[in-house]
């Protein structure tokens, strides 16, 4: 069976959100412990990605960027590299992960917004109504696993609002970033966004990977965990992004975030840490109503050729 290009792009999409919602718990667990800052997981991450980038690069054929076009992707990378990953960091270092998984739901109303006045795409009635039932549907599923239990009670208002902010940053790196997704390689795209990022970073982030407690103790599953973020949560992740940004719109993109609670949620229950309920159930069904409202909504494209066939 062929799956179409959409199909290719939620696909896509399912397993980065599958990853990304893997990779919480695990930076959550170094900043809790000590291990890592969430400034030296930043400059990690930024470092990693650009060396491994650009190894893989020399492997590829070689793409010319042109001028015009690397202005977008410093941009780029600032925005969705560096500054959201560093917002995001700081937020879970200094907010509870309920709260970060809440706000991370606003993701997909920036990206509409953004994407309404950027590229102008059109804010249909389908498309609103999917941002908000998706949201709907996280939010709730949060909510209702964590009233009856103990949550963390380090709430930060500074945590959530750089949370929040890095949902803007990155929903704008989706946005401005999308029309380049057709014109060059992933690889050609991550080498140059994580080298700008890894470089304006350097000085700033590598004196707390020194000093990181991390690389001063013998215990081998730190190692472990860290290697799954820089090479899945990191690499792999951001390599497919711009295959999904080919395939769908950046409203589309941004709905998975509301996908990480729920498989947050999902991989509990599997190791018996939670239970199925009713409340779960129901935040699936809004979360995929969401996701597909969103999906099946006109883009820019459909009105542009219904507005052609229309006039002939």
């Amino acid at each position: 069976m062929t799956l179409s290009q959409k199909q290719q792009g939620n696909l896509i999409m399912l397993v980065v959100m599958t990853i990304f919602g893997l990779n919480i718990p695990v930076n959550k667990y170094f900043y809790e412990s000590g291990l890592l800052t969430p400034q030296a997981m930043t400059m990690l991450r930024m470092g990693f990605a650009a060396i491994a980038f650009w190894l893989v690069s020399f492997l590829m054929p070689k793409e010319k960027v042109e001028k015009k076009d690397m202005l977008i992707l410093l941009v780029g990378g600032l925005s969705g590299m560096l500054i959201n990953q560093s917002l995001f960091a700081f937020g879970l270092g200094h907010t509870s992960t309920v709260d970060a998984s809440i706000i991370t739901t606003s993701s997909p109303l920036f990206a509409m917004i953004l994407a309404a006045l950027i590229l102008k795409e059109p804010i249909t009635i389908k498309k609103f109504g999917g941002v908000i039932l998706g949201g709907a549907g996280a939010i709730f599923l949060v909510y209702t696993s964590t009233s009856n239990v103990n949550v963390e009670q380090n709430n930060n208002l500074i945590g959530d609002l750089a949370v929040l902010c890095a949902q803007l940053f990155y929903s704008f790196y989706i946005v401005i970033t999308r029309p380049l997704s057709t014109k060059y390689s992933p690889i050609t795209m991550m080498k140059w966004m994580f080298l700008f990022s890894a470089v304006i970073n350097l000085p700033y982030g590598t004196p707390y990977v020194i000093e990181a407690k991390m690389f001063h103790q013998p215990d081998f599953l730190p190692y472990i965990l860290l290697s799954f973020t820089l090479l899945g949560a990191t690499f792999f992740t951001y390599m497919m992004i711009p295959l999904a940004q080919r395939r769908i719109r950046p409203t589309t993109i941004s709905m998975y975030n509301n996908m990480q609670p729920l498989i947050a949620s999902s991989i509990a229950i599997f190791m018996g840490m939670d239970r199925f309920t009713i409340e779960k159930l129901l935040a699936a069904l809004l979360i995929f109503g969401g996701v597909y409202l969103v999906t099946i909504s006109k883009s820019k494209a459909d009105l542009e050729a219904e507005k052609a066939s229309f006039e002939k």
